[in-house]
């Protein structure tokens, strides 16, 4: 069951092109947004649509497919888990942030 924990699955649409974050030791790292989509009934039985963002980290091998490949407003489906990372501003504010790193990317139709 292990494998099983802190496991996302999504599929949606890129919010804006990748960002590449380029390293001193020459490794990279790209950053996006990906919407999701859902809708439900209200009480009157009027369909209520919803858009969720999320932000993504990929790392590895898997940067150079989005690097080259990934564009804004493209489907893809992933695979990875969720991560949690809170910093300080420079007044001492706590900033918090949950992200996906990515393992896998499936990028759909076109």
């Amino acid at each position: 069951m292990n494998a099983l924990r802190n496991k996302v699955q999504l599929i949606g649409r890129l919010g804006q092109d990748p960002e590449i974050v380029n390293f001193e030791d020459g490794n990279k790292m790209a950053k996006f947004s990906l919407a999701t989509d859902d809708s439900y009934k209200d009480k009157r039985g009027q369909k209520i649509e919803r858009t969720y963002w999320h932000n993504v980290i990929v790392r590895g091998g898997l940067v150079k497919v989005v690097e080259n490949y990934i564009t804004k407003g493209q489907e893809i489906a992933l695979e990875g888990k969720l991560t949690n990372r809170m910093w300080e501003d420079k007044d001492g504010k706590r900033h918090y942030a949950t992200e996906i790193l990515c393992s896998e990317l499936l990028m759909l139709g076109k």
